[in-house]
């Protein structure tokens, strides 16, 4: 199984308009503090098929970057504009995709984005369910006021864990899923010391991968609150765009 992090930024993406900090300022002069919005790719042994993760407004490059026009399904995490707001860059390269999220994320969302005429899937949480070969099970986390899920990922011998936006009000049940997996990518929008509502920083995001046992932790959905990211890097297990892991 090979995962690509798509995009490593929040919603705003680094750089920030008009910001000149030095995550900022090193994004725009093409360092790899540069980050796009939340989406990512999952791809089952054997090319089995493909897998988005969210599809975020910055999705066609995304998709040009990985030289990516088809997918088997795509998975939405919650009703954000950064986690689904891209999905109409399908237009014209692919219909009908298989779209799974739960039923009041898929009503919002598809409100918008009926023309591309989906294939739609309500999922309930805590069901498995298989896609190109994996097995996917949605879990509820913690990003009020917004229903959100998380994403288990396995294909029999791995397990990934996609924490979504959260903080740390995570359903036990959601974290007995978790517990022990190959990798987490979690949800890690700024760096210690930064008092969040809906979201973890590094610090809460590094101490739940390790009370959960995680065996490898990159942290995503990350902010220009950060260093600049070779100097950050240093500290933490930050993610970047286009980074592929193989499970």
């Amino acid at each position: 199984m090979k995962i690509t992090l798509l995009g490593t930024g929040d919603a705003i993406g680094t750089p920030k308009i008009g910001c000149k900090c030095p995550s900022c300022s090193d994004a725009l002069r093409g360092g790899r503090s540069r980050r796009l919005r939340f989406s990512v790719l999952v791809e089952s042994d054997e090319d089995e098929g493909k897998i988005l993760i969210d599809t975020s407004p910055d999705l066609r490059w995304q998709l040009l970057k990985r030289d990516l026009s088809s997918v088997d399904g795509v998975i939405w995490t919650h009703a954000h504009y950064d986690h689904y707001a891209g999905f109409g860059d399908f237009h014209r390269v692919q219909r009908n995709v298989d779209v799974y999220a739960l039923k009041p994320t898929m009503d919002y969302i598809l409100n918008y984005l009926y023309f591309l005429k989906p294939i739609r899937h309500d999922i309930q949480a805590y069901e498995s369910f298989e896609l190109a070969g994996i097995q996917i099970t949605l879990f509820n986390v913690s990003h009020p006021p917004t229903e959100t899920v998380g994403v288990l990922v396995s294909d029999g011998n791995k397990k990934l864990a996609i924490t979504s936006d959260t903080n740390l009000a995570i359903p036990k049940e959601s974290l007995d899923l978790m517990r022990n997996v190959d990798l987490m990518l979690a949800d890690a929008l700024a760096p210690p010391g930064y008092t969040l509502d809906k979201h973890m920083n590094a610090e809460e995001a590094m101490k739940l991968a390790a009370d959960l046992g995680v065996k490898d932790l990159k942290l995503t959905h990350l902010s220009h609150l950060y260093p600049p990211h070779e100097i950050a890097l240093k500290k933490w297990p930050l993610g970047h765009d286009m980074m592929e892991i193989i499970l």
